[in-house]
């Protein structure tokens, strides 16, 4: 397997800009869109960077819980693509093992606390959604149709004590500055985890008009569409967009506005 399939993601500046973002507004459907296996080489006019981007993009977002505003905010970040080390924004990535067509990961990921009892009169009387740090393992695989991303992980701070995993699809077509990807996922979430971050009520935070409620462990069926182009051997652009239908353990609680998460996303990053 080329070097390449080891650096390079498609993540370009979406999880990093997430990340930033979910610092001062709820975190929006989960862009988590599998890894883009480099077709092209690395030259100055593949739509696939190679190490350092930093850039801008404005990111718009429905609100996960009532009550809650949707997200809409030009937003700074940065990520890394080096040869085992690939740094995400609020997650990054060690390769260990590369072995034509497989090649496997450690993962790690912050994340960040979505509710807020005091930002809005509905969730009152909700315990706050704090942060968390998950550990897990992953992997990539090449077909001839298809690039693969099985990971999972889970909670290593004692926050939800839960965990999640991801299969995910990619379908990339690259020509000459352009790349086009469609891609295709189910994410699944431990009891603990969907109930802490996707519209659990605890017996103590239930009110009138809004009942006690477990979501159980939940699955989600997801898709994304990302577009990058490269204008030059520094300037890379992008508009991309992923949607998340909630399982109905999530989608049928008291406190969740929609059953489905859509994240829209539009920027420049410069390639040092």
């Amino acid at each position: 397997m080329p070097r390449s399939l080891r650096r390079s993601s498609i993540r370009v500046l979406s999880i990093a800009l997430l990340a930033s973002a979910s610092l001062s507004a709820p975190l929006a459907a989960e862009l988590d869109l599998g890894s883009l296996q480099a077709l092209v080489p690395d030259t100055e006019t593949s739509p696939v960077p190679r190490g350092l981007v930093l850039g801008g993009v404005f990111i718009g977002a429905n609100a996960r819980y009532i009550g809650q505003d949707d997200t809409a905010l030009p937003i700074p970040g940065a990520v890394y693509f080096g040869e085992h080390f690939m740094y995400l924004g609020d997650r990054a990535r060690y390769y260990v093992y590369n072995s034509s067509p497989v090649s496997v990961f450690g993962y790690g990921r912050v994340r960040f606390g979505n509710l807020d009892p005091e930002d809005t009169a509905e969730l009152a009387g909700m315990h706050r959604r704090e942060g968390q740090f998950e550990l897990g393992i992953g992997a990539n695989v090449v077909t001839p149709y298809a690039l693969l991303t099985l990971r999972a992980a889970a909670d290593v701070t004692g926050t939800s004590e839960g965990g999640e995993a991801l299969m995910w699809a990619d379908f990339p077509v690259v020509r000459d500055r352009w790349l086009i990807m469609p891609g295709f996922g189910l994410l699944w979430r431990s009891s603990k985890l969907a109930n802490y971050y996707f519209g659990g009520v605890a017996a103590d935070e239930a009110r009138a008009g809004r009942p006690q409620h477990d979501t159980g462990s939940t699955w989600s069926p997801m898709a994304s569409l990302i577009t990058t182009y490269r204008f030059d051997k520094h300037w890379l652009g992008t508009v991309s967009a992923a949607i998340e239908h909630f399982d109905s353990g999530t989608a049928e609680s008291p406190i969740v506005d929609h059953e489905n998460e859509l994240t829209l996303i539009t920027g420049v990053g410069y390639i040092w």
